[in-house]
C-alpha cells in the first residue's frame, strides 16, 4: 500500500472522505488549490498536503510523485476530470472520483484504451449514486433470465451542497437522455412516471444520470431509463456561492436516500427491488473512501471501470446500513 491523494479535500465531500480514509488507517495526502484550508485540515488529521492547480501538466505530474491512487472530489468535474484523468494515465496512478456528471463518464470511455495501455484504472463515480444504483441494478438483473430493460429511480431527500448545486447548474441540458437499443438518445422532457418507494406511487421525473453509461457497461442491457424523485427544499435559488457547504449532520441523519429499480424480461415480466441507505452525501464519502482503500489494496482492473463491475453487486451493501429488498 502506498498513498491515496484526495484532490479537493477541503470541500464538503472531500473533507468527509478524508476523515473516513484517515480513520480507516489509509496513508493519505490532501491536495487542492487553497494552501490555508489544506494546511488547517492536514494539521487536524495529522497528514501531508500538497498545493497545486490544474493548469500546468508538469506541476501536476510533479505533485503526483509517490501517489498510487487519486480520488478527485473537486467539482464541477467538467473543470477537473479531464486534467486529472490524463495526468493519472501519464503517471501510472489509478483514478477515482465522486462525479454525478455524465461528461466524466464519457471521458472515461474515451480514455479507456489509453488507460488500459498504461495499466491504469479510471473509475468515475467510485462513491455516490453510481455505486448505489449500480449495485441495485446488478442485484435485480440476477433475479430474472433474459433481462431486456431497466428503469431506475433515485429518491433524493434533503438539501444540496453548494458544490452539488453549482455542478447541477453548470450541467443543465435542454434534453433528457435514455439508452435505447444501446445508444444514448434524447427523450421528451415531460415523461413523468410513477414509482413506489413503499408509501404509495409518487411522481418521478426523467433525468440524465451517468448510470445510463455505468449500468449499461456493467450489465450489457441495452434499454435503460433513469429518473429522480426529490423531496425537501428542491433546487436552491439565488446566488449559489452564498449557500452553506452542505447539509448539517443532523440534516443528513434526517434524510435517507432510497432507490427503486424495475427490470423487465423478454416476456414482459418485471422484477422490482428497493435500496435504502443513509443520506447521499454520507454514502458518497464513505463509499469513495472504501473504494480508495480497496484500490490501494490491489483491487484494480485497467481501463474504465464501474464500482459494481469491479467490486461486485454487493458493494453498496458494505457501506453504512445500506439494504436491498425485493418487492
Amino acid at each position: 500500500m502506498t498513498k491515496l491523494m484526495i484532490y479537493g479535500a477541503t470541500g464538503y465531500t472531500g473533507r468527509m472522505a478524508a476523515e473516513h480514509a484517515k480513520a480507516a488507517g489509509m496513508p493519505i495526502v490532501l491536495a487542492g488549490r487553497s494552501e490555508a484550508s489544506l494546511a488547517k485540515l492536514a494539521a487536524e488529521l495529522g497528514v501531508e498536503y500538497r498545493v497545486f492547480g490544474l493548469g500546468d501538466n508538469a506541476a501536476i505530474d510533479h505533485e503526483l510523485g509517490g501517489i498510487s491512487v487519486l480520488l478527485n472530489c473537486a467539482g464541477p468535474f467538467m473543470r477537473t476530470a479531464d486534467a486529472l484523468m490524463k495526468a493519472s494515465i501519464r503517471n501510472g496512478v489509478h483514478y477515482l472520483d465522486t462525479a454525478a456528471e455524465l461528461d466524466s463518464y464519457r471521458l472515461g470511455e474515451a480514455l479507456d484504451d489509453a488507460a488500459k495501455a498504461a495499466g491504469v484504472m479510471l473509475m468515475p463515480g467510485g462513491g455516490g449514486s453510481v455505486a448505489m444504483l449500480g449495485s441495485l441494478a446488478g442485484h435485480a438483473v440476477k433475479r430474472i433470465s433474459n433481462p431486456r430493460k431497466i428503469r431506475i429511480v433515485l429518491h433524493v431527500a434533503g438539501g444540496l451542497s453548494r458544490g452539488s448545486a453549482v455542478s447541477a447548474m453548470e450541467n443543465v441540458t435542454v434534453e433528457t437522455l435514455a439508452r435505447v437499443d444501446g445508444a444514448l438518445v434524447a427523450l421528451p422532457v415531460d415523461g413523468i412516471q410513477k414509482f413506489d418507494f413503499g408509501k404509495g406511487a409518487v411522481d418521478c421525473f426523467p433525468v440524465t444520470l451517468p448510470d445510463l453509461i455505468t449500468i449499461w457497461r456493467a450489465t450489457g442491457i441495452r434499454d435503460i431509463e433513469t429518473f429522480v424523485h426529490v423531496t425537501g427544499d428542491g433546487f436552491p435559488q439565488g446566488d449559489l456561492s452564498l449557500l452553506p457547504d452542505g447539509p448539517s449532520e443532523e440534516e443528513r441523519l434526517a434524510n435517507r436516500y432510497q432507490a427503486v429499480v424495475e427490470v423487465t424480461d423478454a416476456q414482459g415480466q418485471v422484477a422490482r427491488s428497493l435500496l435504502d441507505t443513509v443520506n447521499g452525501y454520507t454514502f458518497t464519502a464513505l463509499a469513495a473512501a472504501e473504494a480508495g482503500r480497496r484500490v490501494l489494496a490491489g483491487e484494480t482492473t485497467p481501463g474504465f471501470q464501474t464500482p459494481a463491475g469491479l467490486f461486485g453487486n454487493g458493494f453498496a451493501q458494505t457501506i453504512a446500513d445500506t439494504t436491498i429488498i425485493d418487492l
